[in-house]
């Protein structure tokens, strides 16, 4: 049975392979045009989450919840209280219709005593196109509340918004096999075997044909070992970097003049910036230990000035203070050298989540309606709605599939937060951290288990069929049964009803239809005829005027680059994926195989350090549990990595409310810590 892997934004399609209503085998699909033909491990062992025995299959409503509000109820609902169930320490089972018309009483009490500006939802990009809508929708338009974010924003949102300001489009502009028809690779901030591991496989292949790669990374990673050009950048450094380059290529009058004076606008100003940028390639030869970036800048202007080049990037450019100003970098950069708009060059954010990208197309920001449009009114991201709970001002909060309590920065300050909260709603598959948190669980279907449609990392369409059955809500199914409690707008019976539906609203799916999809994935945007777009700008940009906007940010020194000049030493770390787990592992633990691989967090440690087996690492904002070290040279003097994945061992604790300017994506891929020997 055909569907779409569940893990990461490559979105490969997958064929499952089930007895007795239990997947037992996945394949990949021979000619899938995203996974080519291929899976990484979790594509091919991450499916028993769908089985396991852990899976939530109850609603649940928490005994603190009853016991702060039973009295308040109405005598209606406190007389079906008896039909709780003791689950577990925390909760009581309840039957479905009890937990929605709780939720729904509880909401109507909210509104009414606090205002609609004290509701608010986040998540979407783990479950289907049709679930995100339809939740923003309930969100905007049940609640009347602006306040819908999900977890693109926590860390693809600077792509979005740094393409927007260039380009006008904040998605790739090519299709994943159009890697092999690049000149040159530019990869920076991605560590592709391990968070993108079938795109990786394309750019190995295409290494093998004699493609040039350029890799670029604040440590030592897989992907080095077959690149042209191997760059360690200092942390907080990608800007310094690729205003560097981009003065590189204007100083030497390697500019693509033609494709500027008929594509581009703005330049002139552009261009007289960053000649007059003082902090250039000479500033690397004052870094201690990264003189070297001073010659590989030249080498790498001359490359991207003079090939085909696309420029592939993720969350280790947009994870930083000026991650939206460096996505606006790498645009110039594509704009400057005329890679764009052509077969094999292009821009290409590596997104996250399996449904990141559908996610924001639908509207689930706060910033965005759907099809990016404005919305009446802007809403909070989820960092306000965090502070807006300590005041007291912000009192319900719906999580779908989004995992708020592990995932997120500055955890301390998150869970003090949610206690201020009066109805925290979950829906998801397990009870992962945030849903041990909630007063009401709902335990939906997985992606595997239900209709839906997906939005990958190059805009590609897939339509997920159900592999197995069982009789579990979608999260549509939830969200419609509460609004029909509260207004009764949402009359669907199907997925395919609301998709029907959401295209009407977001023209760039316009031609797609579940008919349509279930013969061929297809890339947005999506004409009326059914004919679709592997690559965009082909000859204008998606911009008011059509034209390529040149914008420049002067780099401002700060953190670790401040400290090197000073010849100060102060640890530093930054985080990242394992090639067997995602996220919080809220799926992949499920597997015994994944599990094995890779059971906890390593921080890594460069062995000029000695700190034992086991340190805490502690910041300004909080401190980890012990975490397990492994001493290795991939990582420079103090510099460290780990991992994230398992939420006890607390790493988000240490990050704080540090972000990037216009949308607020947490700096996760730097922070000073102190190390705390055990």
């Amino acid at each position: 049975m055909n569907s779409v892997c569940a893990y990461c934004g490559v979105g490969c399609e997958i064929d499952l392979q089930v007895e007795n209503n239990k997947i037992i085998k996945a394949n990949p699909v021979k000619d899938g045009y995203s996974s080519a033909g291929e899976l990484c491990i979790k594509g091919k062992y991450g499916f028993d989450f769908a089985n396991s025995s852990n899976r939530l299959t109850k609603n649940l409503i928490s005994y603190k919840f009853i016991e702060k509000n039973a009295e308040n109820m109405p005598f209606e609902l406190q007389v079906r209280l008896g039909n709780l169930y003791e689950y577990d320490h925390t909760f009581y089972e309840a039957p479905f219709n009890l937990a929605v018309d709780v939720t729904a009483w509880k909401i109507k009490e909210i509104l009414e005593k606090y205002g609609r500006h004290s509701l608010g939802g986040m998540g979407g990009a783990r479950t289907s196109l049709e679930n995100a809508w339809l939740f923003q929708r309930f969100i905007r338009k049940t609640l009347n509340s602006p306040n819908v974010d999900n977890c693109a924003r926590v860390c693809h949102s600077p792509s979005l918004s740094g393409l927007m300001m260039s380009i006008g489009e904040g998605a790739s502009s090519n299709s994943f096999d159009d890697i092999f028809d690049a000149e040159v690779l530019f990869v920076i901030g991605s560590n592709t075997t391990e968070a993108h591991p079938i795109v990786a496989n394309r750019i190995i292949k295409a290494k093998k044909a004699g493609v040039k790669v350029i890799v670029i990374d604040v440590r030592e990673i897989t992907l080095m070992k077959l690149a042209d050009i191997s760059v360690i950048l200092p942390y907080e450094a990608n800007l310094l970097f690729l205003n560097a380059l981009a003065k590189e290529i204007l100083s030497n009058d390697l500019e693509n003049k033609e494709f500027i004076e008929n594509r581009c606008i703005n330049f002139d100003e552009y261009k007289q910036n960053v000649l007059a940028e003082k902090n250039d390639k000479e500033f690397f030869t004052k870094l201690n230990g990264y003189e070297e970036v001073k010659t590989q800048i030249e080498a790498i202007a001359k490359l991207i000035a003079t090939k085909k080049t696309l420029f592939m990037w993720g969350l280790g450019i947009t994870e930083h203070l000026d991650g939206t100003e460096a996505v606006n970098a790498i645009s110039n950069l594509a704009m400057m050298s005329g890679n764009i708009g052509k077969k094999g060059a292009g821009v290409m954010p590596l997104r996250g989540q399996n449904n990141v990208q559908g996610c924001c197309d639908v509207g689930c920001l706060p910033y965005y309606a759907p099809d990016y449009k404005r919305p009446d009114e802007i809403g909070l991201m989820t960092p306000d709605m965090v502070d807006a709970m300590l005041e007291g001002k912000f009192k319900v909060l719906f999580c779908m599939g989004e995992d708020f309590t592990h995932i997120h920065t500055n955890q301390n300050k998150v869970h003090k937060a949610i206690k201020n909260l009066e109805l925290l709603v979950t829906m998801d598959l397990f009870i992962n951290d945030v849903a041990r948190e909630s007063d009401i669980v709902f335990g939906v279907k997985s992606s595997y288990e239900k209709y839906g449609v997906y939005v990958n990392a190059e805009r590609r369409l897939h339509l997920s069929i159900p592999a197995i059955q069982n009789d579990l809500p979608d999260d549509w199914e939830v969200i419609q049964a509460i609004e029909n409690r509260l207004k009764g707008e949402f009359k669907y019976s199907s997925s395919e009803e609301i998709f029907n539906d959401l295209v009407k609203e977001v023209k760039r799916y316009e031609g797609a239809s579940y008919e349509r999809l279930a013969k061929k994935p297809l890339q947005w945007p999506i004409y009326p005829d059914g004919s679709d777009s592997p690559i965009l700008h082909l000859e204008s940009f998606s911009t008011p005027d059509g034209k390529g906007h040149f914008h420049y940010r002067p780099y401002q020194i700060r953190e670790q680059v401040s400290k090197l000049l000073e010849n100060e030493n102060r640890f530093y770390l930054t985080t990242g994926r394992a090639l067997a787990h995602y996220n919080n592992t809220a799926q992949t633990r499920e597997s015994e195989k994944l599990l094995k691989r890779y059971d906890d967090d390593i921080l890594l440690i460069n062995p000029m350090h000695d700190f034992g087996e086991s340190v805490i690492l502690k910041s300004k904002y909080g401190e980890t549990k012990p975490l397990k070290v492994k001493y290795t040279k991939k990582v420079k003097p103090y510099t460290l990595y780990t991992t994230f994945h398992f939420a006890k061992n607390h790493i988000n604790y240490i990050f704080g409310d540090e972000a990037d300017e216009k949308v607020k994506t947490a700096r996760f891929k730097s922070v000073e810590v102190k190390i705390i020997s055990i």
